[in-house]
């Protein structure tokens, strides 16, 4: 799940590994493509989050609802992938762009995928080479129709559903301040889900961005699940980007099959009926 710096450099000239920029801002949409064109990883395709990583909004779907599995898939077919391939994705913002595209894949069907340890942050810090070439792909032509599993998520009925559920948990990867509602920069309401609880994404990285140890990450998830099974145990933040690094945190910790709530906090609010909650 995870890919160091020496490694990927190592396999910079290979074929099968293909890599994706994910940088993005959430304030500012252009940001990441002006990034890429400055400089980016030898061999590094950019997905924008908010045209490759997300779909189409409808104002009741949330900020990014999940695009279309096979739009996703075609591009990833476009750019020489296939179930065979290694895929690596990175940022500069300890993964959490990166890990929407390690959720994706996953959902689709693509098992070898990763993200970069430490990002671009680590890569730079070791003065590793950048481009600014744009890379020319292969297409895969011979690909097949993605499997999605939808057991991988949760619908906002599905959450509702479970918020009486003591069996069932959902952990909110915003930060606390957006969590208990006492400041809310994106969305039109704040607050939080009533019975979510908060575990800030940034909580799972060291100060380099790479991600902490196994221990750790199992010891700290374990104390807020308890007793519930993982399956039961559902993520979201303001619009499914930073949860999907709380899943990808749990899943190298070795708790599999927690959910993602893909229209989160942003589609929450879109209806009024829905409760809200404030405070911790």
């Amino acid at each position: 799940m995870l890919v160091s710096t020496a490694k990927l450099a190592s396999h910079l000239n290979d074929p099968t590994w293909v890599i994706f920029d994910c940088r993005h801002d959430l304030v500012d949409h252009g940001k990441g493509a002006k990034l890429y064109a400055e400089s980016h990883l030898p061999g590094a395709h950019f997905a924008s989050v908010e045209t490759v990583l997300a779909g189409l909004k409808n104002g009741r779907n949330g900020r990014h609802p999940l695009p279309a599995p096979d739009q996703f898939a075609a591009f990833l077919a476009a750019r020489g992938t296939n179930k065979n391939s290694q895929i690596v994705a990175y940022d500069d913002a300890g993964g959490l762009y990166a890990a929407r595209l390690w959720w994706l894949a996953r959902w689709i069907g693509f098992n070898q995928v990763a993200l970069l340890d430490g990002g671009w942050q680590k890569w730079i810090s070791e003065g590793r080479a950048v481009t600014t070439e744009i890379p020319v792909a292969r297409p895969n032509v011979t690909t097949s129709a993605p499997s999605v599993d939808s057991r991988l998520l949760w619908g906002a009925v599905d959450v509702l559903r479970r918020l009486e559920q003591s069996d069932s948990l959902l952990i909110d990867a915003r930060a606390g301040e957006r969590f208990r509602g006492e400041v809310e920069p994106m969305d039109p309401v704040a607050g939080h889900i009533p019975g979510a609880v908060n575990r800030f994404f940034k909580a799972n990285l060291n100060s380099d961005h790479t991600l902490r140890p196994v221990a750790d990450l199992q010891r700290e998830f374990l104390s807020l699940i308890g007793a519930r099974a993982v399956e039961n145990v559902g993520h979201s933040c303001g619009s499914g980007i930073t949860a999907c690094a709380n899943i990808f945190a749990m899943e190298y910790a070795g708790l599999k099959g927690s959910k993602l709530y893909a229209g989160s906090w942003s589609e929450w609010v879109s209806d009024p009926s829905r409760p809200v909650a404030k405070g911790t």
